[in-house]
């Protein structure tokens, strides 16, 4: 895959976070919702069962399998993939909701490295996609056993798709390492500003 031929970030509506799991992508674009109030968040589909805190509607939408599937069969989604025995997707009715009016609203993506690039693919004149990179391997392990939400075996499952995943940041238009937070938060506005 090529980057596409486009004019800077700064006209693009769909900016699109992929990257490892632990990297870092999620709080960061909590971190631009919040700063930007005008920006909004795609809240993707998934199977997986909701984490302590979560909110359907807000952080995902939960489905069950055979809901998932009724809507890749459907044609519902922009894109989705089964990772660790779970689907996730982005829901084209999200997209639209966003997009329909233009008034200039930009739309954040927190998605797996797979779905960036259909992304990219749907909406070539305005995808803009970050990969956010961890500081080190070992700093993304430490910060997947921090959260507690794991067992072992699949904090090490995640650890290896990020090989996969990190060889694939070469498709995206820009990587920010994540190795402190509001300096990657402050990378990421400079390159939308």
């Amino acid at each position: 895959m090529q980057r596409p031929e486009t004019d800077s970030a700064v006209s693009r509506r769909i900016v699109v976070l992929s990257a490892p799991s632990g990297a870092g992508k999620t709080t960061i674009a909590h971190r631009l919702l919040a700063r930007n109030p005008g920006w909004r968040f795609s809240v993707s589909a998934t199977t997986r069962p909701m984490r302590p805190n979560e909110v359907d509607g807000v952080d995902y939408h939960f489905l069950t399998e055979d809901e998932f599937r009724l809507k890749i069969e459907g044609g519902d989604l922009v894109e989705w993939e089964q990772i660790f025995g779970n689907f996730y997707g982005t829901l084209k009715s999200e997209v639209e909701r966003v997009l329909a009016p233009y008034d200039g609203t930009r739309l954040i993506f927190d998605v797996d490295v797979k779905g960036a690039l259909a992304i990219r693919d749907a909406f070539p004149a305005d995808a803009f996609l970050i990969f956010v990179a961890p500081p080190t391997m070992e700093e993304m392990r430490r910060r997947l056993m921090m959260r507690q939400t794991e067992s072992p075996e699949a904090v090490e499952r995640r650890i290896a798709r990020a090989e996969m995943e990190m060889a694939m940041r070469q498709y995206f238009d820009v990587i920010v390492v994540n190795d402190e937070l509001e300096r990657a938060v402050a990378e990421i506005e400079g390159l939308l500003a």
